[in-house]
C-alpha cells in the first residue's frame, strides 16, 4: 500500500521533511516513489504540490497522520499543556466543594 509520508532530511537541530509517496512498510530513509513537496519545522514553512497530491490520492496513497495534521491543523485541536490541566482541575474541585455534614446531625 502507498502511503503519503514525512521523511526526514537534514541535520539533527536543521532537520527538514520531504513529502513523499512511499510503500507503508518503507524506512524513513527509504526508496521513495514521488516528490510531492517539503515542510520546514523551523519556519513553518510548507510547499506541497496539490496536483500530484490529488492524482496520487485517486490512485489509492493514503495520507499519514502527521501529514494530515500539517495540512489540516484545524482538524485537530492543539494539545493543553499538563500545568493548565491542572490548574482547570483545582478551580473545578473548589467550585465543587461539599458542605460537610456534623456527625451528630446523621446520627440523630
Amino acid at each position: 500500500m502507498l502511503k503519503i509520508k514525512l521523511a526526514p532530511r537534514g541535520k539533527t537541530h536543521q532537520i527538514t521533511y520531504r513529502i513523499v509517496i512511499a510503500e507503508d512498510r518503507s524506512k524513513l530513509n527509504g526508496p521513495v516513489i514521488d516528490d510531492l513537496g517539503f515542510y520546514t519545522p523551523q519556519t513553518k514553512t510548507i510547499e506541497v504540490d496539490k496536483q500530484k497530491m490529488a492524482d496520487w490520492i485517486k490512485k489509492g496513497a493514503q495520507v499519514t497522520f502527521g501529514v494530515d495534521r500539517l495540512l489540516n491543523p484545524d482538524k485537530y485541536p492543539k494539545k493543553v499543556s499538563q500545568k493548565v490541566k491542572k490548574e482547570k482541575t483545582e478551580e473545578i474541585k473548589e467550585e465543587v466543594k461539599t458542605e460537610e455534614i456534623p456527625v451528630e446531625e446523621v446520627q440523630g
